[in-house]
């Protein structure tokens, strides 16, 4: 198992999955024999089994039991919409990641060491009561001695070391996975843990998630219709964030935008011209724009908070979510299915029926005027139809689509009329439009013109480099034969039982003829000597073969 400075970890972990129900899980990955023999020596106590809940409901109680890694591992994993069902990503997303908060006595001294002084010769005022505690961090209020309200984002101390030993084990955990449970590899675990470790990593640091933020302040510099809080950069760094404070409603709550008198259908159209903007014009989004990092301002304006989980699109990947979009609204079943194949890492099991689903699929939305088209429900079906054929989206499209779904719901919460697919066109032929302007394709074309060259430059020189290796006799041509040895293995096993087989038979028939014919002759005990030795060999050659058999079957 590696380290045994991560077996009480692992003991806690395998504990609480035993306690939601999750033991056959543990037994699978062979953990039990290991646990086993440490909890003797450490007199561990079984953990009872929890009955009478949804799986899905299980796995969201385990992950928050087993802290704040699993709980991030959950909000990551609540994003794969190409892996998970919905009835998953609904229990993931309501995650508590609300933990109680550390005494500001304990978190004084690693404050001091950032600020440089006392926190209460920083500011005029500090709140030392927290107004909100996570797992990673918890946020305090306070005012600057210029009388500007700020809040400090306070990474909690040697929270570092936890994720660290967390990560280890998950990492582990998923490579166990991937060689004991067959139906796991489909979710390929070890590039989601690998994922979620860069995901995690970046996250810790808020100077990182700072730089986000002013990256996004930049690039909204001419719309006043978004605020993102300023970053006071003379005392964030890589354990506190301090940026001003956002006095706003909460995205939750919907009473306190009527009682505002704010318009609703208004704020959703700005969220979504927000978010499109960020996806399909800068690359750079708010990958998680839920209701807790959605503030609504007094005038009717928004702002966004918490620019820790970002996602970024190439200009090529713009480019084909906007194929891709346009396909779903067009019903192009060609331009779908193209699309899905080039960003899946490997061919569908059946390429025939993906076509033929995927047009179904659309047809069931044909003929719909857009404001009847629901969004989340075509995106959750278009999923579906995707974990269906066991294809897999990349991560940063992953994240896209969640993007899309948080924001059709919170849209949809403010206006009940909130059509997403419209307020993307207009988005979708500029993205078109710039495809095709003079310079975008003359930029494209002396691009590839310049790798045409390039490769044409080298071909002289590759050809020497091939020719030579030709004439020392050293040019190789490596071909994957791993299904062939396999089955060229499977045959040797085969030729090998049916010698034995025949060796074992033709024992038994030569005993017997023995015993027919030899009245006299050697004995052993009482027993004929060739005798005893025939039917011990054809005994021997039997239990050989069944083992043989079966240690095949299980191998198999």
């Amino acid at each position: 198992m590696g380290a045994a400075r991560d077996l009480g970890r692992l003991h806690d972990i395998a504990s609480v999955l035993i306690r939601y129900g999750m033991g056959d899980v543990v037994r699978r990955l062979g953990l039990s024999r290991i646990l086993e023999r440490a909890g003797h020596a450490l007199h561990w106590k079984d953990p009872e089994a929890m009955a009478h809940m949804a799986p899905p409901q299980r796995l969201r109680r385990a992950l928050e039991d087993l802290g704040p890694t699993f709980i991030k591992l959950g909000q990551v994993l609540s994003t794969r919409v190409d892996l998970l069902p919905p009835e998953y990503l609904e229990a993931l997303e309501g995650l508590v990641d609300d933990v109680p908060a550390v005494p500001f006595e304990e978190i004084r001294p690693q404050l001091e060491a950032d600020l440089g002084a006392p926190p209460e010769e920083v500011f005029a005022w500090i709140d030392t009561e927290p107004l909100a505690s996570a797992s990673i961090a918890q946020v305090h209020r306070a005012r600057t001695q210029e009388g500007g309200e700020v809040i400090l984002k306070i990474r909690r101390p040697e929270i570092e070391e936890t994720v660290e030993a967390d990560l280890r084990l998950l990492s582990r955990l998923a490579d166990m996975a991937e060689s004991e449970l067959p139906e796991a590899r489909r979710y390929r675990p070890r590039e989601v843990i690998r994922q979620f470790s860069r995901s995690l990593k970046r996250e810790l640091d808020f100077a990182r998630e700072a730089r986000n933020a002013d990256r996004v302040r930049e690039n909204f510099h001419r719309e006043e219709e978004l605020v993102i809080p300023t970053v006071h950069w003379e005392w964030t760094g890589e354990r506190l964030n301090v940026q001003d404070f956002i006095d706003g409603i909460p995205g939750r709550d919907m009473a306190g935008v009527d009682e505002a008198g704010l318009d609703r259908r208004l704020l959703a159209r700005r969220g979504a011209h927000a978010v499109l903007h960020m996806t399909l014009v800068d690359g750079f989004f708010h990958a998680d724009p839920h209701g807790g990092n959605v503030f609504f301002l007094r005038d009717n304006r928004l702002a966004l908070i918490d620019f820790g989980m970002m996602g970024s699109l190439s200009q090529d990947r713009r480019q084909q979510v906007g194929d891709l979009l346009m396909a779903l609204v067009n019903r192009d079943t060609e331009a779908t299915v193209d699309t899905l194949l080039e960003w899946t890492a490997g061919p569908p099991s059946d390429p025939e029926r993906l076509a033929v689903e995927v047009d179904a699929f659309l047809d069931t939305y044909h003929g719909l005027p857009l404001k009847e088209l629901h969004f989340a429900e075509m995106v959750t079906d278009l999923m579906a139809l995707i974990r269906e054929h066991e294809l897999v989206l990349p991560p940063d499209l992953s994240l896209l689509f969640k993007s899309f779904l948080s924001l059709d719901g919170l849209g949809r919460r403010l206006d009940d009329s909130f059509d997403i697919v419209g307020e993307a066109r207009p988005f979708l032929r500029r993205l078109m439009a710039r495809r095709y302007r003079p310079e975008t394709v003359w930029r494209n074309a002396r691009n590839r013109l310049g790798a045409t060259m390039d490769l044409l430059n080298g071909l002289p020189r590759d050809l020497r480099r091939l020719m030579r290796l030709a004439r020392r006799g050293a040019l190789q041509v490596n071909v994957d034969l791993t299904r062939l040895i396999q089955f060229g293995h499977q045959m040797d096993r085969a030729a090998s039982r049916l010698a034995v087989g025949l060796v074992t038979a033709a024992l038994i028939i030569s005993t017997a003829i023995v015993v027919a014919f030899l009245k006299d002759g050697p004995t052993l005990l009482g027993l004929p000597v060739f005798t005893t030795l025939g039917f011990g060999g054809a005994v021997a050659g039997m239990l050989w073969l069944a083992l043989s058999i079966r240690h095949g079957s299980h191998r198999d």
